[in-house]
């Protein structure tokens, strides 16, 4: 089974930057152009799929915005089986909480001023997901020191309706998580 293909983009895991796949070898290599052109070759554990439609190795591109651009978000369908065994397609929205994706520039931001943004824009993004009903979240808050993250899941844990766990390595790496809320509907 073949998690990637030609063409997706990609990130590396255990060093900065990413790329591009150019080719998939016999022994299961994929070969990344990376954004110095040059190709090289990464185990599967070594690479996350970057989930931004519009991504540009060179410069940032705010294109894939939603509507309300308060929030950044993307939204996919991914198929899911019920417990009657049905598979049906539920909505998932992802939300991208690193500081470069949230403002043009954090340079005179503290690290308080920092995680209070990411906070806001979390907090903004969850109500209007439970607005609409959405049932699967992905929240991408990177590795760091782990302070976001713990954050994020304080707020969550006051909620009986919410589950949440580390997203899908092999989809997002370490630095994710995925929530589900079960709506009284």
């Amino acid at each position: 089974m073949m998690l990637y293909k030609i063409g997706e983009k990609v990130s590396f895991l255990y060093e900065k930057g990413g790329g591009i796949i150019r080719k998939i070898d016999d022994q299961k290599m994929y070969w990344i152009e990376d954004e110095t052109s040059f190709e090289r070759p990464f185990k599967i554990e070594e690479i996350a799929k970057i989930h931004k439609e519009n991504y540009d190795l060179d410069q940032f591109d705010d294109s894939y915005i939603a509507e309300d651009e308060s929030l950044l978000q993307q939204r996919h369908f991914v198929k899911h089986e019920n417990a009657t065994g049905r598979r049906k397609a539920i909505e998932v929205w992802e939300i991208d909480l690193h500081i470069e994706e949230l403002v043009e520039s954090h340079a005179s931001m503290s690290n308080h001023d920092i995680l209070q943004k990411q906070m806001s824009e979390f907090r903004n993004f969850y109500k209007k997901a439970n607005s609409k009903l959405i049932r699967k979240l992905i929240i991408i808050h990177g590795v760091g020191e782990g302070v976001l993250k713990s954050e994020i899941r304080d707020y969550l844990s006051k909620s009986d309706n919410v589950e949440c766990h580390d997203a899908d390595f092999r989809e997002y790496g370490k630095g994710a998580t995925e929530i589900l809320i079960h709506y009284n509907v």
